[in-house]
C-alpha cells in the first residue's frame, strides 16, 4: 500500500474519502468516541481489508456506522423498545445490537456471521459528513492495531496504522475519549460493554441492566479479555508509585500524568487513551504504569472497563 494521506475535513477532503471508500479502500475518521477506521460494510474485501489492517480476530463483530434512523432501519430490526432507546440517545456514544434483517446486505464479516449486527448513529460533524458523502454503511472499528491503545487523534492513527490504511481525516481530538456504550436489545436489555453513555442513564430508562459479553465467542466488540493495552505492563488501584513506575493519577496527589486533577470522570474519559500512550513512551521498553483508583460510577464504569482490559494478561 501507498503512504497514508492525511485529509482535511473539508468538501474536498470529503469527498476524496468518499472515493477511496467507493473503491473499497480505508478511511479513518474521527467520532465523538475515539477514530474509526471505515470500510464499505457491504464489501467484503473492505472489510476484510479492515480486519487485515489491524491484525483483528475475524471471529470480533464490527460496529456498523450510519447516519439516521432511516438507515438504520434498513439494517437491524427495531421493536418498540429499540426505537425509544435510540430516539433517547441517538445520534450519540451508544451503540445497539439488535436482530440482523434477512436483507440486510452486509457482508458476514462485519457481523461475524451472527443473527445481529451492532449499529450506530455518530453525533461528530465530521462522520455525519463523511457517511452522508459516501452514501453507504461504514463498519468502523477504532483505528489502531488490534489490543492496543484507542486513537483519539488523528497522530494516533497514524502511528499504529501509517502505511496499513488508504487515508485518515484530521478532526482534531475526540471529544468523549472512549468507545460507545453496547447495548444489548435482543431478549432482554444487557449491557455488553460500558461506554460513553452513563449505565445509569440507560437503565433510568430500562430498569437494571444485566451484562452480558463473551471473550471466547464475542457478540459485540471490546469483549476481548486483553485489549487497550500499552506495551508497558499495567497496575490498577495504584494508591502510591513503586521506584520503577510511571503514576498515572485520578484527583490531587503526586502524578506523572493525571486524567483529570480536579477528578472529573469526563475530563478523565477524554484523557485516557492518550495519556496511556504519553505514560507508555515515559515508561519505556520493559516500564510499569501505576494507575490510581477511579471511581466505579458515570463514565468511571467505562474507564475501568478499559483499563482492567488494558491491565489483563496478554495471550
Amino acid at each position: 500500500m501507498n503512504e497514508t494521506e492525511t485529509l482535511t475535513a473539508t468538501p474536498e477532503g470529503l469527498a476524496r474519502a468518499a472515493a477511496i471508500l467507493g473503491a473499497q479502500g480505508l478511511v479513518a475518521f474521527p467520532t465523538e468516541t475515539v477514530y474509526g477506521l471505515g470500510g464499505d460494510a457491504r464489501s467484503d474485501l473492505a472489510v476484510a481489508r479492515i480486519f487485515d489492517a489491524k491484525g483483528r480476530p475475524r471471529f470480533n463483530p464490527l460496529i456498523v456506522h450510519v447516519p439516521d434512523m432511516a438507515s438504520a432501519r434498513t439494517f437491524a430490526v427495531f421493536d418498540a423498545r429499540a426505537k425509544a432507546v435510540a430516539a433517547a440517545f441517538w445520534p450519540g456514544p451508544l451503540t445497539l445490537v439488535l436482530p440482523l434483517r434477512a436483507d440486510a446486505g452486509l457482508s458476514p464479516l462485519v457481523t461475524a456471521e451472527l443473527n445481529t449486527v451492532a449499529i450506530r448513529i455518530p453525533a461528530h460533524p465530521v462522520a455525519q459528513a463523511l457517511l452522508r458523502a459516501f452514501g453507504g454503511p461504514l463498519a468502523a472499528p477504532s483505528a489502531n492495531p488490534s489490543g492496543r491503545v484507542s486513537p483519539t487523534r488523528a497522530a494516533h492513527v497514524i502511528d499504529g496504522l501509517s502505511g496499513r490504511i488508504d487515508a485518515v481525516i484530521d478532526g482534531g481530538s475526540c471529544a468523549v475519549g472512549v468507545e460507545s456504550t453496547i447495548l444489548g436489545l435482543v431478549e432482554e436489555p444487557a449491557l455488553l460493554r460500558p461506554g460513553g453513555i452513563a449505565t445509569e442513564a440507560l437503565e433510568a430508562m430500562l430498569g437494571p441492566l444485566a451484562t452480558g459479553g463473551n471473550a471466547e465467542k464475542p457478540n459485540a466488540p471490546g469483549q476481548l479479555a486483553s485489549h487497550y493495552a500499552p506495551g508497558a505492563a499495567v497496575r490498577l488501584n495504584a494508591q502510591t508509585r513503586l521506584p520503577d513506575e510511571v503514576r498515572l493519577g485520578f484527583g490531587p496527589g503526586d502524578a506523572d500524568l493525571n486524567l483529570s486533577a480536579k477528578a472529573d470522570l469526563i475530563e478523565a474519559a477524554a484523557n485516557l487513551f492518550h495519556m496511556l500512550r504519553e505514560a507508555d513512551v515515559l515508561a519505556g521498553r520493559g516500564g510499569r504504569i501505576a494507575i490510581a483508583p477511579i471511581p466505579e460510577q458515570g463514565l468511571g464504569r467505562a474507564i475501568n472497563d478499559r483499563l482492567r482490559r488494558a491491565a489483563a494478561p496478554r495471550g
